[in-house]
């Protein structure tokens, strides 16, 4: 098949293309064409490139029209934002393409009721970007629902891999938190460090795009959690990492009002926007309908990127 893929260059798409590329189809990588993948991969040197920037085109009411002049067979969407976005894409694409895959994200939930949180549990986002996210959702499985458009549906958790600092045991991204569990130092953490983060290893997101295209007809119309098997507490979290240096986590807890105040504004926002929704979702309708299989668990994929870092 012939695949686009807007923002190929980004996390997701330095695994994604190269596993396209192996599975036999013709790669066209969508981008504004300013960075490079964050791992290298023979795969690159077959892919088109076509450099397009979004905002831009998106402004100007071309971005969609562009995309159907490519004839692509599917077009894998990793950088859609707004319904407006949606909307563009979708109305130039109709009738154009066989298979539209979006990026979402699992910020389509708010706080979780049943756990593992499952796709057909109600959204209720407690955030824009979540919000905006949903939107899209519905925007699409309506429109593969009452017009036959051809739109699949992944929704990651916090993404993890080799070229950018994972989400720590504190639910930010300071990395000191990782430097003082490595080196056996106190780290505090929100209430009983009993919330809980999702990761899910970008080459595993890759995975999961791959299998939907080789899947067409059971993905289609659908939506899918994609996320490691399991998520973490923030407490197991911790405990797991300073092992990792052959340390014991030397962990206390303050309740959240206290908490915030020993850290700084931007950390204690990330926090919160974790541990309001501490999301655990489940893979079980991915693994059923698209083969779905992890090669990662969630403190396995955060060592590999977190190894990565402190190396650099």
């Amino acid at each position: 098949m012939r695949i686009a893929v807007i923002g190929g260059s980004g996390h997701i798409g330095t695994y994604l293309i190269p596993q396209l590329v192996e599975a036999g189809h013709a790669v066209l990588c969508v981008s504004r064409g300013q960075r490079q993948p964050y791992q290298p991969h023979d795969g690159w040197a077959v892919v088109e490139h076509v450099p397009l920037d979004r905002m831009v085109e998106e402004a100007a009411g071309t971005f969609g029209s562009r995309l159907a002049e490519l004839k692509a067979d599917a077009v894998i969407d990793l950088t859609c934002y707004t319904l407006g976005s949606a909307r563009q894409l979708v109305e130039a694409l109709r009738g154009n393409v066989g298979h539209f895959l979006h990026c979402g994200t699992i910020w389509i939930h708010g706080h979780s009721v049943e756990v593992p949180t499952t796709e057909d549990q109600p959204r209720r986002p407690i955030s824009d970007y979540g919000r905006q996210k949903a939107a899209i959702e519905e925007y699409l499985l309506g429109e593969a629902r009452e017009h036959g458009f051809p739109a699949t549906l992944l929704h990651p958790g916090h993404l993890v891999g080799c070229g950018w600092l994972p989400l720590n045991p504190a639910a930010n991204f300071n990395p000191e938190v990782f430097e003082k569990l490595a080196q056996g130092g106190a780290v505090v953490l929100p209430n009983f460090g009993l919330e809980t983060v999702h990761h899910v290893h970008a080459a595993d997101v890759a995975q999961a795009f791959t299998n939907a295209v080789a899947r067409r007809s059971a993905s289609t119309g659908e939506s899918f959690h994609i996320v490691s098997p399991a998520a973490l507490t923030l407490r197991g979290f911790a405990e797991r990492v300073a092992g990792w240096f052959g340390k014991e986590a030397n962990l206390s807890f303050l309740p959240w009002n206290e908490w915030r105040e020993t850290v700084s504004q931007k950390d204690a926002e990330m926090t919160w926007d974790h541990i309001a929704r501490s999301p655990n979702c489940s893979i079980a309708k991915a693994q059923r309908l698209l083969d779905y299989r992890p090669r990662y668990r969630s403190d396995e994929a955060v060592r590999e990127s977190l190894l990565w870092w402190r190396s650099r």
